[in-house]
């Protein structure tokens, strides 16, 4: 049953993490580094990725307030705030600190962070690990492309 203090709850997560979302991709907006080096032919276009970021935001935020209901003091809230510390790292260390290296770093500790949610709230809240699914597909993804610029660029 959604009590006023869930919605509350549901709202502020799912507000607070497209915002922060939103202001991290606006501090670290990709600029001339980003332009100049070599992309894999499967790079989309920059257009894309403010949507497809939006969608993924309201999901994550909608999971978080989930557990954050359910499981409020235990390890699966404190797992999702460990991935979303993760997805906020990622652009300040790829497009402002220009490291394609250490962000795939990054990413690869966000996707094993969001594995484990999933696996953990399979069985304590199946629609959050369910709404994790495109997060984590996209998550690959935008490994690969980390991991081929890196390649495409190295040295």
């Amino acid at each position: 049953m959604m009590t006023k203090s869930h919605a509350l709850i549901l709202i502020l997560f799912a507000g607070l993490t497209v915002a922060g979302g939103s202001l991290i991709g606006y501090l670290s907006i990709p600029g001339p580094w980003y332009e100049g080096v070599s992309k894999p032919w499967f790079n989309p276009p920059n257009w894309i990725f403010g949507p497809v970021w939006t969608a993924l935001y309201l999901l994550v935020g909608i999971a978080g307030a989930r557990v954050f209901i359910r499981e409020r003091g235990n390890w699966l809230p404190r797992l999702w705030f460990v991935q979303m510390a993760l997805n906020f790292a990622w652009s300040p260390v790829f497009f402002i600190l220009n490291r394609a290296d250490l962000a795939l770093i990054v990413l690869l500790a966000l996707l094993l962070a969001i594995v484990a949610f999933m696996a953990l709230a399979w069985t304590r809240d199946r629609p959050s690990a369910l709404l994790f699914i495109p997060y984590a597909a996209w998550v690959s993804f935008a490994g690969l492309l980390n991991g081929a610029i890196w390649w495409l660029n190295r040295g």
